[in-house]
């Protein structure tokens, strides 16, 4: 089966190594993409990134990456968004003044100071799972773990977005959101293995199977299209 294809966000936001790595080991091959107009023909979109809010967003504008991504999310495109690429679907942040992509009704808040935990939140937590069903966390168990490295997190106006949780000292934080097509974690899937390796694993067999069945409608459709035979 040939392998399907992604297109890896190239913005100068960190991490492009280590991602496209964990994909290509999970089966996909991975692009690096440097300009928006060419994400309409990958299978399937990837938003990585470490970094702050305000400069992946300038930089996401200046590529012309803004509007192909929306396109791609709206036309239900696979898409991936890890770590700062999570929070850049969100409206706004309060760690800047930039407006996000908008995609996610909400903003991301700052991690609030408490007695005897960390900001930045570092290090490897264990997810509580609120979609259990999203083509992310197939076989993976009940209680997960995963490597985070940050100091925001996305506040979704609807909790509905919210599929994965962690809990740092009395904050509930949002992990992961998921709907329809869209997936993104707050934390590395590439840094988390083994579980991360199996999301990944999980990502690239949803864009094989939405690959697959778009293949068979459009030849459905080419196929209902054609003239019927004349008869006699």
């Amino acid at each position: 089966m040939e392998k399907v294809r992604l297109a890896m966000i190239d913005y100068d936001a960190g991490n492009l190594h280590s991602a496209c790595k964990g994909l290509e080991y999970a089966g996909a091959a991975v692009e690096l993409v440097e300009s928006g107009t060419d994400l309409a023909r990958f299978d399937g979109v990837v938003l990585p990134g470490d970094g702050a809010f305000d400069p992946a967003m300038q930089e996401l504008r200046s590529r012309g990456f803004v509007e192909p991504i929306r396109t791609a999310i709206a036309h239900r495109q696979p898409f991936l968004g890890i770590c700062i690429g999570l929070q850049l679907l969100f409206e706004s942040s309060e760690e800047g003044e930039e407006s996000g992509l908008g995609i996610v009704p909400g903003r991301i808040r700052r991690l609030q100071p408490e007695p005897q935990i960390r900001i930045p939140h570092m290090g490897w937590t264990q997810l509580e799972l609120t979609q259990p069903q999203s083509p992310l966390w197939q076989d993976l168990g009940e209680y997960p773990w995963a490597y985070f490295v940050h100091s925001y997190h996305g506040e979704p106006a609807d909790p509905k977005w919210i599929s994965a949780t962690v809990t740092h000292g009395t904050q509930v934080i949002t992990a992961a959101i998921g709907r329809d097509h869209l997936m993104a974690t707050q934390f590395h899937p590439e840094k988390s293995w083994p579980a991360g390796l199996q999301m990944l694993r999980n990502f690239v067999q949803f864009v094989q199977q939405v690959s697959t069945n778009s293949s068979a409608t459009r030849a459905t459709a080419r196929s209902d299209s054609l003239p019927t035979p004349l008869s006699g």
